[in-house]
């Protein structure tokens, strides 16, 4: 018997007790909500990140945001957009006028930082590295939401920033992976002016598909000087020529 479920994550199909769902739908919900609120909360380990970054053969630096702790950068979005003061010299002291550089911040789920940005930023800097760009070092950002991308590129001198960022949980993907691109990041940039690909995981899209779109996104920002409403994402029709 087919249903719903085979094609989907969401609760959908989920079978009624009398007027209520029935128990092991209860139960598989209560643990879905707190394995996303884990998400949320869970402790972000930049100096192993550091490390595993390290061994790719790149570059990289720690810094943070201007949240103090996690529960003022819940609390206060517009901190975790902008860098602690004492984290901009240490960007400020490298050469600058690279052609990308990649961030890699917590966001809203450390757990899907820690599994899946280290697998995509090894296949896609692989493939610019052999196109001839040049690649700024990997910065890893505590406490940091999508738009630090924009000061962090501006310090680098970069043309191009690629946020590597933890989703907001849901009940069906705590751990789900986005990337945000900005050409010529500057503070102030909308999000009509980025380019995002989402739910990046095991069980969403692959890495080797999150790969492949964020190179001809990359690829065609560059050749177009420009990032938004205005990039449009052609890699279906690609795939299918």
């Amino acid at each position: 018997m087919i249903t719903l479920r085979q094609f989907t994550m969401a609760r959908v199909g989920l079978g009624r007790t009398g007027n209520s769902l029935n128990t092991a739908a209860l139960l598989e919900f209560r643990l879905a909500h707190a394995r996303a609120r884990d998400a949320v909360h869970a402790p972000f380990d930049a100096r192993s990140l550091l490390l595993e970054v390290r061994q790719l053969g790149l570059r990289a630096i720690a810094v943070e945001s201007a949240a103090r702790d996690r529960t003022e950068y819940l609390r206060r979005p517009d901190r975790g957009r902008r860098l602690k003061d004492a984290s901009v010299p240490l960007l400020k002291a490298q050469p600058g006028g690279y052609d990308v550089a990649f961030i890699i911040a917590d966001g809203l789920s450390p757990v899907a930082v820690a599994r899946h940005a280290l697998p995509v930023l090894s296949l896609v800097s692989a493939e610019l590295l052999l196109d001839g760009w040049s690649i700024a070092p990997v910065v890893v950002v505590e406490r940091g939401r999508v738009a630090i991308g924009d000061e962090i590129g501006v310090a680098l001198g970069a043309k191009l920033v690629v946020v590597l960022i933890g989703e907001r949980p849901g009940l069906s993907s705590p751990d789900s992976l986005g990337i945000y691109l900005t050409w010529d990041p500057v503070p102030g940039k909308t999000d009509a002016e980025r380019n995002c690909i989402s739910n990046v995981r095991p069980e969403g899209l692959s890495y080797e598909a999150a790969a492949f779109k964020l190179l001809f996104l990359a690829r065609e920002a560059r050749r177009l000087k420009l990032t938004g409403v205005q990039l449009k994402d052609d890699t279906a029709r690609k795939l299918g020529a």
